[in-house]
């Protein structure tokens, strides 16, 4: 009896790790390659831009609001980002992002509060990003990995959802909508 109480709690375990593997699995860029319009980043993110949105807890309660104008150039085929930040408490902040292509047909991603780099991938209407940010906690700066997926609605209407985690655990997460001016 005792066998048979082991091995219904062995296959639970093993069953609870196929379940946790498969809802970590993830919708790969790809499947938005028939999704129009079609999102050229160089199009896009040229000129004078503006962005709205929200910061959530790990509990989904919005936190903060924020806009943001970003002004966005190409030069030789690199791009460069440039966001101002302000937030609904008055804090301000800036990040200045450099986008150069990659052998992927991607871009890496980098800027000053970014660890690293990130890749930069599109197909059809929709971009995704993976990155690590470090974000003022306090008086210290933690690290948070970040997954951005940006989905064009309309010609001049990007939708931006990124969750944010920390050791594999959900921390928070930014919606926004960018609007392009011109």
């Amino acid at each position: 009896m005792m066998y048979f109480f082991k091995k219904i709690a062995l296959l639970s375990v093993i069953g609870l790790f196929a379940v946790l593997l498969t809802s970590c699995s993830s919708v790969a860029v790809e499947t938005y390659k028939d999704n129009t319009p079609k999102l050229v980043v160089e199009d896009f993110f040229d000129g004078d831009l503006v962005a709205h949105g929200m910061v959530k807890n790990r509990r989904g309660e919005v936190i903060r609001y924020f806009t943001a104008d970003l002004l966005a150039s190409w030069e030789e085929g690199i791009g460069t980002l440039d966001e101002s930040f302000i937030f609904d408490d008055g804090e301000h902040q800036q990040r200045i992002w450099t986008l150069t292509p990659n052998e992927h047909k991607g871009y890496i991603a980098t800027a000053p509060d970014v660890v690293g780099s990130g890749e930069l991938m599109t197909s059809g209407n929709a971009l995704f990003m993976k990155y690590i940010l470090q974000v003022p906690y306090g008086d210290d700066l933690i690290e948070v990995n970040v997954d951005d997926r940006m989905y064009l609605i309309e010609e001049k209407v990007l939708l931006n959802e990124s969750m944010l985690t920390k050791f594999g655990f959900n921390v928070g997460s930014v919606t926004l909508v960018i609007l392009k001016k011109s």
